[in-house]
């Protein structure tokens, strides 16, 4: 951390007060005898007063300078813990990293690569906020968040990272007659019974359902995921997820691609990665190279 010069001045002096010498100050921070003896000349006449006094015995503070000295005593010691402070934080011995993420990142990734990160930085806390792409986008204008889980193209201002393509599948009960097929054409999926997340949650599926011009017959729409796979599961119809989601879950369907892949690219965004913490471009890396085998 690169020391303000009216700092300098008030460490010179009181380096010279504490060894009563300008040679032993010298020394000690590292400068000409003279350079010591200027920046205390020049703190003098800045303050238009004289702190100390030269003679063959060494120096002697004035009484002005007796007066100082404790406020001067305290601007250094607290200057010396701000020094110590960014050293931890850029060392990443503290910090917090907030987090704004969708729930299937939450579940899959996010575990593994905080712990990882944790055994090679004890000391940062985390701070998950959960929920659609929407609001991620939101907390991250607002600064609510530092960095959070986003659609790409997601916001023109914001600076982004790509992680991964997810593929959207078909997921359908076992046993139905869809699931003998390697991939399923979308056109298959017209008038057949769907559930679907809504709307304010999902614009991806009805975009994949109309650019295809295919209308399924809609039965039940949802909040939540997991609600669609337990009806999937159950056999009430078929649903198209996103393959991260449908990982490690607790219900038994089949999944298949679409014959014409459909894909959404998950990326990390900022309102400025420039200005982002050092613990935050430190987890970055740690998201660009994760193991997926092990999500």
């Amino acid at each position: 951390m690169e020391m303000d010069g009216n700092i300098q001045k008030y460490l010179a002096f009181l380096k010279t007060v504490e060894n009563g010498s300008f040679t032993k100050a010298a020394e000690i921070l590292n400068y000409s005898q003279s350079s010591i003896s200027k920046m205390i000349a020049d703190l003098e006449k800045e303050c238009g007063m004289s702190l100390m006094e030269r003679g063959k015995s060494g120096i002697r503070l004035t009484p002005d300078g007796r007066e100082l000295l404790p406020y001067i005593q305290l601007l250094c010691e607290d200057f010396r813990m701000l020094e110590q402070h960014v050293e931890e934080i850029a060392g990443m011995q503290s910090g917090m990293i907030r987090i704004g993420t969708l729930p299937s990142i939450a579940i899959h990734w996010l575990p593994n690569i905080i712990h990882r990160f944790r055994e090679d930085h004890p000391g940062i806390e985390y701070e998950l906020m959960i929920g659609n792409y929407r609001e991620i986008e939101q907390w991250i204008g607002e600064g609510r968040v530092d960095c959070g889980f986003v659609q790409l193209p997601t916001r023109p201002e914001f600076d982004t990272i790509f992680l991964e393509r997810d593929e959207y599948k078909v997921i359908l009960p076992a046993g139905h007659p869809l699931a003998e097929k390697e991939t399923i054409d979308i056109r298959d999926l017209e008038g057949a019974p769907f559930m679907m997340l809504a709307a304010k949650d999902n614009t991806e599926v009805p975009e994949i359902l109309s650019r295809a011009g295919v209308q399924p017959d809609i039965l039940l729409t949802t909040w939540e995921n997991h609600a669609i796979m337990g009806m999937v599961e159950r056999g009430f119809g078929l649903a198209i997820e996103p393959e991260l989601m449908c990982r490690r879950v607790p219900f038994r369907f089949e999944m298949r691609s679409l014959t014409e892949p459909c894909y959404r690219d998950i990326g990390l965004g900022f309102r400025s990665l420039k200005t982002a913490s050092s613990a935050v471009k430190r987890f970055v890396q740690y998201l660009k190279y994760r193991d997926d085998s092990v999500v």
